[in-house]
């Protein structure tokens, strides 16, 4: 049985893959959204639906407002703003593709520079070939919106800062902590979509009901799953396993909207997923060897 309040290594990592699945089936549901109102107007709205979801489930009504640390609150809150803001702005103007690829340059920064062990560095390059791999060399022949390539590095830089805030002690629980993240990065987000044109027509029954599931699929569920996932991962771990994220994307494309992939994305693929169980094991391995150590200097003692 799963432990959401101290989850296991493992556990965490399982939350991860989930959170990762959630995200990415929410990626049909934006297109559609896409189509009727503009990009900001649909991540505020999936970060406000968000936010007061989460507020009725985790009670924020009994947070005690001393205990909270608001700098880290404020830096997740508006990471989490940057990052999904951005990245919208990003795939409005590339093919999402190399979108994905250009953003990953931000966790994967974060797990290069919590390196510490020789195999760690091996399983973060092996990442960064499989994404290199997996970069479609077939549509980059056509000029890059350069724009739209400063959106997805911003967005990865926003993704890079989320990791770390998210592991800041903000003085409450982490629900409670995504909870009031997601309020602090949709009143970033929403002054900018209302002046960039989102009208009354959001709050239509019939346009509220996408936006609730898209808030649900895209925002806090997975956000949830990941601030408890990172109880028990580390930031380079984090970084390294969240490399699957593309992989995932590029196989549900393949499954559900029959893209049909290079066979150098599908050794991305392999790479990619070799990477992160790399990553998983050793750090068990890691950990396993420390705690053992401990307890053969306090038998010593």
């Amino acid at each position: 049985m799963l432990n959401f309040k101290t989850p296991s290594y493992l556990q965490a990592v399982f939350l991860l893959f989930v959170a990762m699945l959630c995200v990415q089936s929410s990626g049909s549901l934006a297109k559609i959204l896409f189509q009727q109102f503009p990009v900001l107007t649909v991540s505020a709205m999936r970060m406000l639906l968000g936010a007061l979801i989460l507020a009725i489930i985790f009670q924020i009504w009994k947070i005690n407002f001393k205990n909270v640390r608001w700098s880290s609150i404020l830096s997740y809150g508006i990471a989490l703003a940057g990052m999904n803001g951005l990245f919208y702005l990003s795939i409005e103007r590339l093919p999402l593709g190399i979108a994905v690829s250009f953003e990953f340059i931000g966790p994967l920064s974060v797990a290069l520079y919590y390196a510490r062990q020789k195999y760690d560095f091996l399983w973060v390059s092996l990442a960064i070939l499989g994404l290199i791999l997996l970069f479609p060399f077939d549509q980059a022949t056509q000029s890059l919106d350069l724009t739209g390539i400063a959106f997805a590095i911003g967005a990865g830089a926003c993704w890079a800062v989320y990791i770390i805030a998210g592991q800041r002690p903000s003085g409450i629980s982490g629900n409670h902590t995504v909870c009031l993240g997601m309020f602090v990065g949709m009143l970033c987000l929403m002054p900018v979509a209302m002046f960039s044109g989102m009208t009354s027509d959001v709050f239509l029954p019939s346009n509220v009901f996408y936006f609730i599931g898209l808030a649900i699929l895209a925002s806090a569920l997975p956000f949830t799953l990941e601030m408890i996932a990172l109880r028990n991962l580390t930031a380079m771990s984090f970084g390294t396993l969240m490399s699957l994220e593309p992989a995932i994307a590029a196989l549900s494309g393949f499954v559900f909207l029959n893209e049909q992939l290079l066979w150098t994305q599908w050794l991305a693929l392999s790479t990619i997923i070799i990477a992160s169980i790399g990553c998983t094991y050793t750090t068990q391995q890691a950990k396993r060897a420390k705690q053992s150590s401990l307890a053969s200097s306090s038998q010593t003692d």
